[in-house]
């Protein structure tokens, strides 16, 4: 029970020192005039929801290595999500950075999967983002959504991120259709925090 409870403080804590770096980075950023609409930054839900994250992980037997790379993971979904709101951007800090921490890791520990799931999850993204030329799917989203395969695994991030597409499209319904891009980035670290969990099942 110790155990589940320090779990729990500990993801909260990388949760909320994932929105304070953030909000340091986008401090000195001007949103595009044509990027995603900016808002506010759910503190109080992103921290409780990866404290439970975090006591779940744990509660589930979670190894100290999946520990270590669910905790870069929740780094990176909780700053992207903050950033996407904040400044309509994802700063290679909080994709990139992760993302090279996760494949030097997998590499050492030789486990390929976790590469070979990462850049096989990213290929449409980056697609997407090349025929769009950045604007209907960004370059930090494909980064992120490489994040989200390294974590879940290519079949799980598949359905998660399909769900995170469709989640994205009705928000944009809702909102009226506006002319401004999706922040596709919340919506691909909710579902990637949700799916977490089942990570460790497969």
């Amino acid at each position: 029970m110790i155990g589940i409870i320090v779990a729990a403080i500990f993801f909260g804590s990388v949760a909320f020192i994932g929105i304070q770096v953030s909000r340091a980075v986008c401090a000195g950023v001007s949103p595009e005039a044509d990027g995603p609409a900016t808002g506010t930054t759910p503190v109080i839900v992103l921290v409780a929801a990866s404290t439970l994250l975090g006591g779940i992980l744990m509660w589930q037997g979670a190894t100290p290595a999946q520990f270590g790379i669910f905790a870069i993971v929740i780094f990176a979904l909780v700053a992207c999500w903050s950033s996407d709101l904040l400044c309509g951007m994802l700063p290679d800090y909080f994709t990139l950075a992760p993302l090279g921490l996760l494949l030097v890791f997998a590499a050492s520990q030789h486990n390929w999967e976790l590469i070979i799931s990462a850049l096989f999850v990213a290929v449409p993204f980056v697609a997407a983002a090349a025929f769009s030329r950045g604007y209907g799917m960004g370059w930090g989203d494909a980064k992120l959504v490489a994040i989200s395969g390294a974590a879940l695994g290519a079949p799980l991030a598949f359905l998660a991120l399909a769900v995170a597409c469709f989640a994205a499209v009705i928000g944009h319904r809702i909102a009226g259709w506006p002319k401004r891009p999706i922040a596709f980035a919340p919506y691909i670290a909710a579902v990637t925090g949700i799916a977490l969990p089942l990570s460790i099942l497969h």
